[in-house]
């Protein structure tokens, strides 16, 4: 596939490509680099990282690369710096399921509309439970009316414990999912961004396709995409202060995935995060505040790999690898020289033990 032509539209597309897109921005000097910036402008096929991210010279994408070797399964990493602007992507423009991380997003839509007075905290609403159907037997799957709970204990237990049928009930208040996808795509300006189907639906027909072999953009997002929305939730740029301090808040109470993200993570760092799980894919993404105050937008997916306890594993030894490479990089901007502007907001304080 390395011809002329491929070469001549792998420098295009480097030339196009957004800083964002890669890290570091290396120099073009090989075969191998070119297909890396043609992947992140055109590419959905499915790559390995540790074979086509190795020509990067720096240190801790090359290390973050070879705990994301996608041999036995596609695995997509972007974590950005929100003082310094430093970043590290692997497959980071590929789509991956979004499983549950999505549910940030639900809740977020509904507390804009809590900010705009559509709606308040202690309105309630009835939890959407599932009703058992065939996979694949219908395009919405069947759901019945449960207990009615005030949206402020919904955000609490969609976020906290992952509830589906709480989800489902604020999914329904704003509008649906593709009400999801238009406002992150009109608020937040992402595309790499799509919510089709309701949890129960998602739930019921997830083992359709594998994600380790397979991109189905069906309620996916890349990597980049979810930190991106992460850091415009954090500083502040989609609902108002008090939203923003509920739902971090929120995030920071997560009792799921305890040996994901949280697996090898250093005492000294607040973690905020929001998981995912379905069928062969398992992924976690937060915000995660440093010692010196700096906080790192991350967003980890991964499929195969084998089992779950594996994948776990993969999370746990990529988050802990981005924070202490990007804790031993100080202040330094990122290599495109792009800074973001310090998070406006500021950090919420621990939650009392319950």
């Amino acid at each position: 596939m390395k011809t002329g032509l491929f070469k001549t539209l792998a420098l295009a597309a480097a030339l196009l490509a957004s800083p964002l897109a890669g890290v570091a921005s290396p120099a073009l000097a090989n075969d191998d680099q070119l297909e890396i910036a043609f992947d992140s402008v055109f590419g959905t096929q499915v790559r390995e990282p540790r074979d086509y991210y190795s020509g990067y010279t720096d240190p801790l994408l090359r290390q973050v690369a070879m705990l994301a070797d996608g041999t036995h399964g596609r695995i997509g990493v972007a974590a950005i710096d929100l003082a310094t602007g430093q970043q590290v992507a692997v497959l980071g423009d590929q789509r991956f399921p979004m499983a549950s991380t999505s549910k940030i997003a639900v809740a977020a839509m509904f507390l804009d509309g809590v900010d705009r007075g559509r709606w308040s905290l202690d309105d309630r609403f009835p939890l959407i439970l599932p009703v058992s159907s065939p996979a694949l037997s219908s395009v919405t799957a069947p759901v019945r009316r449960g207990e009615m709970m005030s949206a402020r204990d919904l955000i609490d237990i969609m976020i906290t414990r992952s509830s589906n049928p709480a989800t489902d009930a604020l999914l329904e208040v704003v509008g649906g999912p593709q009400a999801v996808t238009q406002w992150v795509r009109e608020r937040a300006g992402i595309t790499d961004f799509e919510l089709t189907r309701n949890i129960a639906t998602l739930v019921r027909d997830n083992r359709e396709f594998n994600p380790a072999t397979y991109i189905d953009t069906r309620d996916s997002a890349s990597p980049l995409a979810m930190a991106r929305f992460l850091a415009g939730l954090y500083q502040g740029r989609y609902l108002s202060p008090a939203s923003t301090n509920l739902l971090i808040r929120t995030m920071e109470r997560t009792r799921t995935g305890a040996n994901r993200i949280r697996g090898q993570m250093r005492s000294d760092v607040l973690v905020m995060h929001k998981t995912g799980t379905l069928h062969n894919t398992s992924s976690d993404v937060g915000l995660l505040t440093l010692p010196d105050g700096r906080t790192i937008a991350l967003a980890i997916y991964v499929t195969g790999q084998g089992d779950s306890t594996t994948r776990d594993r993969r999370i746990a030894a990529i988050a802990r690898a981005i924070v202490d490479g990007f804790s031993a990089s100080g202040n330094a901007p990122n290599a495109t020289g792009r800074v973001y502007a310090s998070a406006q907001y500021p950090q919420p304080e621990p939650a009392p033990e319950s």
